[in-house]
């Protein structure tokens, strides 16, 4: 399907998804897709949907195709400035049929997750001696490769395999659980990217990703180059949190203080809230038993950096034919025209794709640590 020189390609079946046949395109009405720095990935398709001829005697024509069934995948592709791009790849979970009495004004939409699905199926109980977090999670990633996910696994400060005498990391959750859990200790997340080829996908495991080159410019305020329909700007100071505590080094059967003072994030802000309002952060308890002090201390620290990532939240919306190209989740972006407090580099936490006939729509969430611009200057 072609909208505004935006061309659609749907690829969908049971096991090896296959180009849509024409009466699932020529039905389609809207695409949405929403891709979450530290949640699943989901997408809601509408199709519409009548019953007018022979065929749709006993059913609906799209409720019986077989394509549309519930467990098959879904592979979207977006081309966007003669740029193919896998827009999503997932699993349809979910139908829904909302009728109407009026003639072609009933639909189907099919909704699903991104292939972390599968990886959220099965609780396991399972054992990993002498295995530090990233090779657990390669491991558990590794399992999936059947569905063309490629593990991206970025190693913590702190990689110490424990002893088999003295710990064994044990399991006892889903697969999508046990790595968001994690991920969680050291401040990271967990995600899986679309593509970069149809039937392929990026499983990350890491920090999250701040400091790359910033996509295009989100303009505000500027006359004719503003490329945003709306942005509002969220302060809230309750955000941040420093971990105090101590914990008793399983090394040396020593009692020794966890402390954390900052973040150790890529800054993105001036000015972050953590050490403008220090008298007044929150303290939290470190409360965890078993640890080195190295270990104690990598946690602490990861979950200082988490508490500092969404201090600023940024929300808005934009046509993609405007800004002229299409906003990535997971990365960076630069702000201008907002004034020097809100002025910068974000991260982008989130970005809902809105497709319908004659419109392509982007709403976004971003997100730092803090208020000022880190840079004189934001490159349109």
């Amino acid at each position: 399907m072609s909208l505004l020189g935006i061309h659609l390609t749907f690829l969908i079946g049971p096991t090896v998804p296959v180009p849509a046949p024409p009466l699932l395109t020529e039905a389609l009405q809207r695409v949405r897709v929403t891709h979450s720095g530290n949640a699943p990935s989901v997408f809601q398709i509408t199709f519409q949907s009548g019953r007018g001829g022979l065929l749709d005697m006993l059913d609906y024509l799209l409720l019986s195709n077989p394509l549309l069934r519930p467990f098959n995948r879904l592979i979207v592709i977006v081309t966007f400035n003669a740029m193919p791009r896998v827009l999503m790849d997932g699993i349809i979970t979910n139908m829904e049929l909302p009728t109407s009495n009026q003639p072609g004004a009933s639909s189907l939409t099919i909704t699903g997750d991104d292939l972390t699905y599968m990886m959220d199926r099965e609780e396991r109980s399972s054992e990993y001696p002498a295995q530090s977090d990233d090779l657990i999670a390669i491991g558990l990633i590794g399992r999936y490769a059947p569905f063309g996910l490629i593990p991206e696994v970025v190693s913590p400060p702190l990689v110490d395999p424990p002893s088999p005498s003295e710990r064994v990391p044990t399991q006892q959750d889903t697969d999508l659980a046990y790595l968001n859990k994690l991920a969680q200790r050291h401040g990271y997340v967990f995600y899986v990217t679309p593509g970069p080829m149809p039937g392929t996908s990026t499983a990350y495991w890491g920090p999250p990703i701040r400091s790359t080159l910033p996509q295009h410019a989100l303009s505000v305020n500027m006359g004719s180059a503003t490329n945003v329909d709306s942005i509002n700007f969220r302060y809230n100071a309750l955000e941040p949190a420093i971990v105090t505590g101590q914990v008793q080094d399983r090394d040396t059967n020593q009692t020794m203080p966890v402390q954390t003072f900052a973040s150790t994030r890529f800054p993105l802000a001036s000015q972050p809230a953590l050490m403008v309002h220090q008298p007044n952060i929150r303290r939290k308890q470190f409360r965890e038993t078993g640890r080195t002090i190295q270990e104690a201390q990598d946690h602490a620290q990861g979950e200082t950096d988490a508490s500092t990532d969404r201090v600023v939240q940024v929300t808005g919306s934009l046509d993609a034919t405007r800004y002229g190209d299409l906003l990535q989740p997971r990365g960076v972006v630069g702000v201008r025209g907002a004034g020097y407090s809100y002025n910068g580099s974000y991260y982008v936490d989130s970005v809902t794709h809105v497709i319908s006939k004659g419109e392509y729509k982007q709403e976004f969430t971003l997100s730092r640590e803090g208020i000022g611009s880190t840079t004189p200057l934001v490159i349109p």
